[in-house]
């Protein structure tokens, strides 16, 4: 369930293109700051505003004037980045989102109706259609040793190759309110976990992470 076309309806990103080159979702990071800057040269300047160089912000969207918008990056149309949302670098954000108060971005992908609310950090991952972190959710993109990222499922093990790797969100996945994304997780479509979780690994589509680490499905 964590190959790319098994996590997202890739009708709900410009990306949809590029993602499709990809086994897993995670394969695709590296290559996230080239593709805003090819998306961002094609861009209609009667539908996008080239606020700065490299970063394109839809008519439609709103910029609260204390977020920082930092090259390359990409608004949707609709969307919504509110005050002192610091967004570092290459993040490629869809139609209909919500980046929060005090959040910061770095290598991300969001997908249309992706909400990151408040206080969240999230980095090196992608963020599929309506997926939602709760309020002060983080992602930790980084292992502490500093080694490869490993995604970890049951007695699987997949070798990712990336020293940074957050966290591949499914579709209508929800997070709950100060959850850590260990690297390396991947939470499947339509899945929750549980506030104050510490997540590590795979979780399956439509199932519960519960703060003692324990995944029961959804009934």
């Amino acid at each position: 369930m964590y190959k790319t076309t098994e996590m997202f309806d890739l009708e709900h990103s410009v990306a949809k293109e590029y993602l499709t080159r990809f086994e897993y979702p995670w394969q695709a990071l590296p290559g996230i700051r080239d593709l805003i800057l090819e998306l961002g040269a094609q861009l209609s300047p009667e539908d996008y505003d080239e606020v700065k160089d490299n970063v394109w912000v839809h008519k439609s969207a709103y910029v609260y004037p204390s977020a920082y918008l930092g090259a390359p990056c990409i608004i949707g149309p609709e969307s919504e980045v509110r005050h002192c949302a610091f967004i570092r670098t290459s993040a490629l954000i869809g139609r209909g989102c919500v980046v929060g108060n005090s959040c910061e971005l770095k290598n991300v992908i969001l997908f249309d109706k992706c909400e990151v609310p408040h206080y969240n950090y999230v980095g090196d991952s992608i963020l599929g259609f309506h997926a939602h972190m709760g309020a002060g959710s983080v992602t930790s993109n980084v292992k502490s040793d500093r080694k490869l990222v490993v995604v970890h499922n049951g007695e699987e093990n997949i070798e990712t190759g990336l020293k940074k790797f957050g966290a591949i969100l499914g579709d209508y996945s929800e997070i709950g309110c100060n959850s850590v994304l260990n690297p390396g997780t991947v939470v499947g479509k339509e899945s929750r976990v549980y506030p104050t979780s510490c997540v590590r690994g795979v979780v399956p589509e439509k199932s519960i992470w519960k703060v003692d680490g324990s995944i029961v499905p959804i009934k």
